[in-house]
């Protein structure tokens, strides 16, 4: 076993700040129900020293393993960091810990930015509030919606 892969099952054995956040100022989400890989990332700001900060941030992924280990570790790493701070952060800096991800995985570092950036443009609905028709409030409820028209064939027995 690789030392990147010891470093991901560890952080997959207790992944930090995994789940929904029902008070949170903000929410961003990524990918696509169709390849399989979601994530969303909520975010809770608080005011420090004058600063409007990370106070706590969660996340929800569907896909791989790796990209749950990323998640865990960037929303450890954003707690206490202003947005600008956090706009900043590259993908490769999110891992933390895990380190370099290698090239296979590189998608994963991307889903935990793309999901953060969006949290903090605010493009995306705030978590408990009103989300667009078209969005669910939560990312379960995304990949239960149906996508296009629903045509429902009989089958013959």
């Amino acid at each position: 076993m690789s030392d990147f892969e010891d470093r991901v099952r560890k952080a997959l054995a207790d992944p930090q700040n995994q789940g929904e956040m029902s008070d949170a100022d903000s929410s961003g989400t990524v990918g696509s129900p169709d390849c399989g890989d979601m994530l969303r990332m909520w975010l809770k700001f608080t005011e420090k020293d004058g600063r409007k900060v990370i106070d706590r941030a969660s996340f929800q992924s569907f896909g791989c393993q790796t990209a749950v280990a990323v998640a865990s570790m960037a929303t450890e790493l954003l707690k206490g960091k202003t947005p600008e701070e956090a706009a900043r952060l590259s993908a490769d800096e999110l891992t933390g810990e895990l380190g370099p991800l290698p090239p296979m995985k590189i998608h994963c570092g991307q889903l935990v930015e793309g999901a953060l950036k969006n949290a903090l443009d605010g493009s995306a609905p705030p978590a408990g509030g009103a989300a667009p028709a078209d969005t669910a409030a939560t990312l379960a409820g995304d990949l239960q919606q149906p996508k296009g028209k629903v045509r429902i064939v009989p089958l013959d027995e």
